[in-house]
């Protein structure tokens, strides 16, 4: 068996993670900090605050827009449902626009467009660690005084014009969750770049309480200043993942040297355009979070899929569109209104990519591959 997916760890996650039981597991320990001031200094993020999810992260970021009902937020459908769900819970609505079938990114040339007197902010995804086209994106949010909010989730150490994804948009969001290239099972970070949002954002994570104002002596007791909710991770995940960014590098190399040797390898068969491989813009910098092929149709990628998974190779598709979906369909949405990100739906396949995959597991895949067409 080739998993799609397997986490690697090694004896230094053991360690930080006895570190943190001898510490006491307090809240906001010394792990966690230490998980915050590297990305901070690492990425050049005014403020990083680890949550214990993305969706947390977004959550947070979508009560710092004051949305409200009536409110809209501009965003793709080609996302996984935290991106919307943050939105919604605020009583607000996605805006749905579609993808470029290049880099599977919101389309920038769409924006201008959906904007109206109700729209309060735009929730760019960068898919696969390809950054959107972010200079379009804050031109089109400064005319309109809109926030920028930048769901990173599977974008931690990519880069848009020499900047880390995460520190562009006013507000940015991390994952950290089992699949993504730096774990801790569960876990995630917002980005504060805009220092207007420091100070609420820690009162909505600390569950509307200004403790950590309280903590840092800046108040002579704390209390119940604002709305927020429980958003603290537990020390023991960023202990695991302290570990896993000391080797942030390293994983990085590995994951870009599966990338390559993918792409050489499937580049032949990609010519005689059985398939479309991953597109990177020059400007943008991947952090190789995903390989997958871009079969002609749906049918050629289920059968693909099948005779991979006969032969004990894990691949996956992905994102059901939220537009298709049912809660998209409760939003009023409809099939056939966004045909680039439906067809995406239909003919993506993910090719398992981490960093223990060894080279003859990458030569079976990639024999397979070639053996199916």
């Amino acid at each position: 068996m080739i998993p799609f997916h397997r986490i690697g760890q090694t004896s230094e996650e053991l360690r930080c993670l006895a570190d943190a039981l001898e510490s006491g597991l307090e809240s906001d320990g010394r792990f966690t900090i230490a998980c915050a001031r590297l990305l901070e200094q690492r990425y050049r993020i005014q403020r990083v605050l680890p949550t214990p999810s993305c969706t947390a992260a977004l959550e947070i970021a979508a009560i710092l827009c004051n949305l409200t009902v009536d409110d809209e937020v501009i965003m793709p459908s080609f996302t996984f449902t935290s991106t919307a769900n943050a939105v919604v819970l605020r009583g607000a609505k996605p805006i749905f626009v579609d993808v470029r079938s290049d880099t599977l990114n919101l389309d920038e040339r769409l924006l201008e467009a959906a904007v109206t007197v109700r729209t309060k902010a735009i929730f760019v995804v960068h898919y696969a660690g390809v950054a959107c086209e972010m200079d379009v994106v804050c031109r089109v949010a400064d005319r309109h005084n809109l926030i920028v909010v930048e769901d990173a989730a599977q974008a931690v150490n990519a880069s848009y014009r020499g900047r880390s994804l995460g520190s562009i948009g006013q507000l940015g969001t991390y994952s950290f969750h089992a699949t993504k290239n730096y774990v801790s099972g569960e876990g995630g970070a917002l980005c504060i770049n805009d220092e207007r949002f420091i100070a609420r954002s820690e009162i909505i994570r600390e569950k509307g309480t200004n403790r950590t104002q309280f903590m840092r002596g800046e108040t002579q007791k704390y209390e119940w200043v604002d709305f927020g909710g429980s958003h603290l991770p537990s020390e023991l995940t960023c202990a695991f993942l302290y570990a896993q960014l000391q080797k942030l590098d390293a994983i990085q190399t590995r994951r870009r040297e599966i990338y390559d040797f993918y792409y050489r390898a499937l580049q032949p068969l990609a010519d005689t355009e059985h398939f479309g491989l991953p597109h990177v813009p020059d400007h943008c910098e991947s952090n190789c979070h995903l390989f997958y092929l871009m079969l002609s149709d749906a049918a050629t990628r289920d059968r693909l899929r099948g005779h991979m998974a006969a032969r004990g190779i894990g691949t996956a598709s992905h994102y059901v569109p939220l537009h298709t979906s049912p809660m998209g369909r409760r939003l009023g949405y409809r099939p056939g209104t966004l045909p680039i990100t439906e067809s995406i739906h239909e003919r993506i396949l993910r090719l398992p990519l981490y960093p223990s995959l060894t080279a003859s597991e990458l030569a079976v895949i990639v024999e397979e591959i070639r053996d199916f067409f």
